[in-house]
């Protein structure tokens, strides 16, 4: 089954290059979630030689994999070309990565090209999913690790279920359930995919700095049949009061459904893609007992 998601590309990305110089400021719970995730790694044995940041936006990634990974080289790729501009600005001059300037759904990478593909929210900005790990399964070499994060649908449910009582459009982007993504790791034939989910909640004392958090990170609404033109002063004062059904202790709540994800590309492809899946258990490592 093709899981497909309603963004416009075009939007997208002229809301995320828009974004560069401000993201940095405003990313917190992006690089928490990001962190999370790196952390995972220290219960992989892997030595990657080449390594692909997808979504890296600003680079704070890509900067960490560099450390992580000292004799590794690094591509960092977006769709934003602004953003790619803050990943050159970043750190020292001796060893940064390489910036491409590419979408997930058509890369422009030699096959077996990688040994880890490390991508930090960016999936849910995928169009076609299957159409994406399709490829990612191509540019990542026989036992190389994919790990990645990205937003499950009860994100934002508040600031949705707030617009739904404000008028019938679609405000809020939409984004596929857990299971769903491990289907499509499945019907691509990845190794071994394995999900799990947690809720992470932000609390703000006003609705006006979520919104801007969200314009400021590039996260806005981008869907296609969102509403066209700016937000009219009555309809957002409909939305401040139907949010503030939500104050709870004096703060307005605002759900984050993160979703982790990982998953090896088959050590045979060829049997991989006649429906038989291995994994090395070399690259497996248990957690040192504390």
């Amino acid at each position: 089954m093709t899981y497909t998601i309603t963004i416009d590309k075009l939007q997208a990305r002229r809301a995320f290059n828009r974004a560069a110089t401000t993201y940095d400021a405003v990313a917190e719970l992006q690089y928490e979630i990001g962190d999370r995730l790196i952390e995972r790694l220290d219960y992989v044995r892997l030595q990657p030689a080449r390594i692909l940041d997808l979504g890296a936006g600003t680079g704070f990634f890509s900067a960490a994999l560099l450390k992580r990974y000292r004799k590794a080289d690094i591509v960092a790729l977006d769709v934003a070309e602004n953003m790619l501009r803050q990943v050159q600005a970043r750190g020292g001059w001796f060893r940064k990565p390489r910036c491409v300037c590419a979408d997930a759904e058509t890369l422009p990478f030699a096959d077996d090209s990688f040994q880890l593909i490390f991508s930090n929210l960016m999936l849910q900005w995928s169009v076609d999913l299957e159409k994406t790990f399709t490829e990612l399964r191509r540019v990542l070499a026989p036992g190389g690790l994919l790990m990645f994060t990205t937003c499950g649908p009860d994100t934002l449910m508040e600031l949705r279920a707030s617009w739904e009582q404000v008028d019938g459009f679609t405000h809020v982007n939409r984004f596929i359930d857990m299971h769903d993504l491990g289907d499509s790791l499945v019907s691509t034939r990845w190794a071994e995919p394995v999900m799990d989910s947690e809720r992470i909640t932000v609390t703000y004392r006003q609705l006006g700095t979520l919104m801007q958090d969200l314009k400021q990170i590039g996260a806005h609404n981008v869907t296609h049949g969102r509403p066209a033109g700016m937000t009219g002063r009555q309809r957002m004062q409909q939305l401040v009061e139907a949010y503030e059904e939500f104050r709870e202790d004096g703060v307005l709540p605002a759900s984050y459904e993160v979703v982790y994800g990982h998953a090896w590309s088959p050590v045979n492809k060829q049997s991989a893609d006649a429906g038989a899946n291995e994994v090395p258990l070399a690259s497996l490592q248990r957690p040192a007992n504390d």
